[in-house]
């Protein structure tokens, strides 16, 4: 079995320009940020980007690497409205399509089950179809003839996604007290990438992860495995660390300013390497005294 291990931007070398990227984790839980700081340093454009969105979006959009984005929410949780997010939003520098979390879930299994879409009662009654006309309902073919919404499905050329533990061949246990979606975004994806806490040989992997259902990600379903140690900062990993508050507000603070917004880029968005970024994490921590 081959050894998947990769760096952040050798990941990111197998992307392509135009290329729809879907991002595991949840809002500002558990994203795999290393590998989007990683985009953010490449030369990458024109993506289309599919996530329960956190600051991976809000990052992505008002950067330019993306210029459509697919999504139930983006939010960062403790503040309900990712703030790059509002201000690609209320600009109009992207293409924006929303849908119910319950549609964009089908609209996972769908692509994961290689369906061209599954039908939901999810959206009915709300005004997600009559601001996304390309979306078509169907009738039961059986008795009740009930109307359903025929999710399309979101087919990924790539997905990213990070894990608490993973091994060198690329299955990947996630042992805080949600999964959220990830093992769907892999699954909906032409290769899947997988950033991780720590990677351990496989018998390891099978220690740590504790008990099975946590090893959801397995080897057919990835491409390569980045060991990036606090990888998900500054959103929450657990049980490894929880949500950077302190520098969550330092980065909504900044994107609500051009100027502070420019200097929080020059200051760690724009690092060399994910090294550099974990560095100047370091010395804000020692700035704010945590």
């Amino acid at each position: 079995m081959a050894d998947k291990r990769m760096t952040p931007d050798q990941v990111v070398a197998r992307l392509e320009d135009g290329m729809t990227v879907g991002i595991g984790g949840w809002g500002s839980r558990r994203k795999p940020m290393a590998l989007v700081r990683a985009i953010l340093r490449s030369e990458l454009r024109g993506l289309t980007i599919v996530a329960y969105g956190g600051p991976d979006v809000g990052l992505l959009a008002r950067s330019g690497k993306a210029d459509k984005i697919v999504y139930a929410f983006v939010s960062l949780d403790s503040i309900p409205l990712e703030p790059n997010f509002r201000h690609v939003r209320e600009n109009g520098l992207v293409k924006a399509v929303e849908y119910d979390e319950g549609m964009f879930l089908s609209g996972l299994r769908a692509a994961a089950y290689r369906l061209p879409f599954l039908p939901t009662r999810a959206g009915l009654g709300s005004d997600i179809p009559r601001v996304s006309p390309h979306l078509r309902t169907v009738i039961s073919p059986y008795d009740d003839a009930e109307e359903l919404i025929a999710m399309p499905a979101l087919r990924l050329d790539a997905a990213l996604v990070h894990a608490n533990v993973a091994d060198d061949k690329g299955n990947a246990a996630l042992t805080g007290p949600d999964q959220y979606m990830d093992d769907l975004f892999c699954l909906a994806a032409d290769k899947a990438y997988v950033s991780a806490e720590r990677v351990v040989t496989g018998d390891e992997l099978l220690k740590e992860a504790g008990c099975f259902h946590t090893l959801v990600l397995h080897r057919y379903m990835t491409a390569g495995v980045v060991e990036t140690p606090n990888g998900a900062h500054f959103t929450e990993c657990p049980p490894e660390y929880g949500r950077d508050e302190a520098f969550q507000k330092a980065y909504a603070t900044a994107a609500g300013d051009p100027a502070r917004w420019a200097a929080f880029e020059d200051r760690f968005l724009k690092t060399a390497d994910e090294a550099a970024y974990q560095a100047e994490i370091t010395k804000f921590r020692e700035e704010t005294g945590r």
